[in-house]
């Protein structure tokens, strides 16, 4: 199915990969880690660069974008989990909540860098990839990192996520824009723009996760997106505890998205101790799973279950002889 959340110039079909999983304690669901996937050449608009100032003196945009003040970058004021409580007004039948609705929401399920000037190592990359919404109609961070303190990514690999802080509403045009640059020395100036820019997705309309091919001057970046039916926010927070021993350890979400399971990397790294992992915010159609799934090490996987709410927080525990884990989901409409 073609979105028409950004106008593409191509796009082309790459190979389709479908992954059966067995959960393990009397859970299984079939999770998708790739289905039919394309990658599509988004429209970006002309003049909308940040660096050279292009956007923020670009009439035709802000005419068009007339809610948006593209000078001011600071975040999103608006925090996750404002309706978790139910209210006076919340009236319930046959188990929903039916003041408080489910609404279609934008999520982003992976990043990646799909061509780098460096081809054979890592590459030191920061900047942001940010949202607007009709909200409040500021940044809403999907990736967001200083110069000093930029992340290692090699080609072809996934960029980890920083955000978003809540979720991105889809019942109006939503804007993303970005920045990103590849440290190149000890000076700014000498570092190498990847990509700078901003385009639109207009459409309410729920699609698969579809990869939007954004080429920059020096590589090119992947950003896998979609909207989400009838969804629900999902505040996730983990926290390690009784580490005996470092292992590695990988955490992924996997939410129903067009009759499949489609999975979002969380988490990805190595721990040594006791620590909490930062607060991840992902949109779950609303009355169906969401998986967390948890990787430990090469072999170990376990998967915990959380049914999509309007309203309320659920927690789960996973013990392992070297380690255990605690999770809390906490739901909200917005």
């Amino acid at each position: 199915m073609q979105p028409n959340t950004c106008a593409a110039f191509a796009c082309f079909t790459t190979k389709c990969i479908v992954d059966s999983t067995k959960m393990g304690e009397n859970e299984t669901k079939e999770v998708a880690t790739d289905t039919s996937e394309h990658v599509w050449f988004p429209f970006v608009f002309e003049n909308s660069t940040h660096r050279d100032g292009a956007i923020y003196e670009n009439t035709l945009l802000r005419k068009e974008w007339f809610g948006f003040d593209f000078a001011d970058r600071n975040e999103t004021r608006l925090e996750p989990m404002m309706l978790t409580k139910t209210t006076k007004s919340c009236l319930y039948y046959q188990g929903f909540c039916r003041f408080h609705f489910a609404k279609h929401m934008l999520q982003f399920f992976s990043l990646t860098l799909a061509k780098s000037p460096v081809s054979s190592g890592p590459v030191q990359l920061y900047g942001y990839i940010a949202v607007r919404d009709k909200r409040d109609c500021m940044l809403n961070y999907v990736f967001n990192h200083r110069r000093d303190d930029p992340v290692s990514v090699q080609q072809g690999s996934l960029i980890e996520m920083t955000g978003p802080k809540r979720a991105i509403k889809v019942g109006s045009a939503v804007l993303v824009e970005f920045d990103m640059r590849i440290k190149n020395g000890e000076q700014e100036e000498d570092d190498l723009q990847l990509i700078d820019s901003a385009m639109a997705c207009i459409n309410e309309i729920p699609w698969k996760p579809i990869k939007h091919r954004i080429v920059g001057k020096c590589g090119t970046v992947d950003m896998s997106f979609a909207s989400v039916e009838h969804a629900v926010e999902a505040t996730i927070e983990i926290v390690i505890l009784e580490v005996q021993r470092c292992f590695s350890l990988s955490v992924s979400s996997c939410i129903y998205a067009m009759q499949d399971y489609e999975e979002i990397p969380l988490f990805h790294g190595t721990i040594d101790q006791s620590r909490g992992l930062a607060r991840f915010v992902v949109a779950v159609m609303l009355d169906t799973d969401m998986l967390l799934k948890f990787k430990v090490g090469n072999d170990v996987i376990r998967y915990r279950t959380f049914k999509a709410k309007q309203h309320g927080c659920v927690s789960r525990r996973i013990k392992l002889e070297f380690a255990s884990f605690m999770m809390k989901v906490t739901w909200s409409t917005i």
